[in-house]
């Protein structure tokens, strides 16, 4: 698979007005709109429909992290508040361990007015099940934005309980408004379980137990994976040419029984949200790199950026999942965890994915890209009918399923 040369992010551009930015979502959740793209024609529904346009005996795959209160603030003894963003667990660096902790943990963060904070250790009160003791903030390490973190405490409680009452959930900036305390319940999906992420897999906020009803009765099987969603999902594409774009690298977990559904499924999935199209597809990426290079032994499980766009062999995904399930099973492991780095731009060929549903994206983002090379400059026609139409764009906007 060749990557399109020169992608210019000029073309993935269009006015999104702010008064077309849902700041809240609608009530109930299933109640949202649903624009529904299906070779190539366009028609308008809600949400509760969205069964009667998946095949019956497919197989639905969505996200199930969870947003963490991220956002904890100090305050120093002359006044000044310096914020502290959780961005990934450093020490131990695995998230489930990490928020089992219950003395200290090691974090890598976003400081905001860092300028303000000499590396003196920053103190907070913070009460759980009535008990009040001191979160204390220690710098360890300096370097450019990203800075090492180590969080102490002294009363017995879990790092999960800490965060969960010492922090505050972190909205997207594009809504230009506070944190409120709704939030805490409408920016999270209502499968959400695997603490970790920055920001919500936002498709998966339109899902009820309604939705999930009306699936059923279709015999349309569901399966979840975990990606850990990171800042970087918030970062436009700043340069012009893709190929400059450095992408975030995210973790991924994804357990056998999941690999074995997905084996079963091949050719009727549907993807709830881009994290999960980007779970699908790195994992077939994975298995690839497996089946050439051998058991790593848990070494370099990683799929690169470009990875891809650099290989030269079209492997059946079938082949790639078996890897996948053999590798787990010679190491004697049950789930399968890795980072991934993968970008999904035009001319990437779908390897796991045959529908996604999603919101409508930020103008000159990799989610936009990723839109555009499902379905092709087709991507317009949507986005304009939806402008045109008054759906409501971004994390708490409208849905759509895309079917090339």
């Amino acid at each position: 698979m060749a990557l399109k040369q020169n992608i210019s992010m000029a073309n993935y551009r269009y006015d999104l007005p702010d008064e077309r930015i849902a700041k809240h979502p609608v009530t109930p959740r299933h109640a949202s709109k649903l624009l529904v793209y299906t070779h190539g024609q366009i028609s308008d529904h809600q949400f509760t429909d969205i069964s009667q346009f998946i095949p019956d005996d497919s197989l639905l795959v969505y996200n199930n992290t969870r947003v963490i209160h991220a956002r904890l603030y100090f305050k120093k003894a002359t006044g000044a508040k310096i914020e502290i963003f959780c961005l990934e667990p450093i020490a131990p660096n695995d998230h489930q361990l990490c928020f089992q902790q219950t003395e200290k943990v090691t974090w890598k963060c976003m400081v905001g007015n860092l300028k303000k904070w000499k590396g003196e250790p920053l103190q907070k009160e913070v009460t759980v099940k009535g008990n009040t003791f001191l979160l204390t903030a220690s710098l360890l390490k300096r370097d450019m934005e990203d800075l090492q973190i180590e969080f102490s405490w002294n009363c017995g409680h879990s790092f999960s309980e800490i965060i969960e009452h010492s922090g505050i959930i972190p909205i997207p900036p594009y809504l230009n408004r506070n944190t409120e305390e709704n939030d805490k319940l409408v920016y999270q999906t209502v499968y959400a379980k695997s603490e970790g992420s920055v920001a919500a897999p936002t498709a998966g906020l339109h899902f009820t137990d309604e939705v999930f009803s009306s699936l059923h009765k279709k015999n349309i099987a569901r399966t979840e994976v975990t990606l850990h969603v990171g800042a970087g999902t918030f970062q436009p594409v700043k340069t012009n040419d893709v190929a400059n774009h450095t992408m975030h690298a995210e973790w991924i977990s994804v357990d056998q029984p999941t690999l074995k559904n997905l084996l079963t499924h091949i050719g009727k999935t549907t993807a709830v949200g881009t994290t999960t199209v980007r779970t699908l597809e790195s994992l077939y990426w994975l298995g690839h790199k497996l089946a050439e290079q051998g058991n790593t032994n848990g070494k370099n499980l990683m799929v690169e950026q470009w990875a891809p766009y650099q290989s030269t062999r079209n492997m059946p995904a079938e082949e790639s999942l078996q890897t996948l399930v053999n590798y787990l099973q010679t190491n004697k492991l049950t789930t399968l965890r890795f980072y991934t780095q993968i970008i999904i731009v035009p001319g990437y060929q779908f390897k796991l994915v045959n529908r996604i549903i999603t919101n409508f994206h930020q103008p000159s983002s990799t989610l936009l890209l990723l839109v555009s090379a499902f379905i092709g400059e087709d991507w317009k026609r949507i986005y304009t009918h939806a402008l045109d139409n008054n759906y409501r764009f971004l994390s708490f906007g409208d849905s759509s399923l895309l079917v090339p």
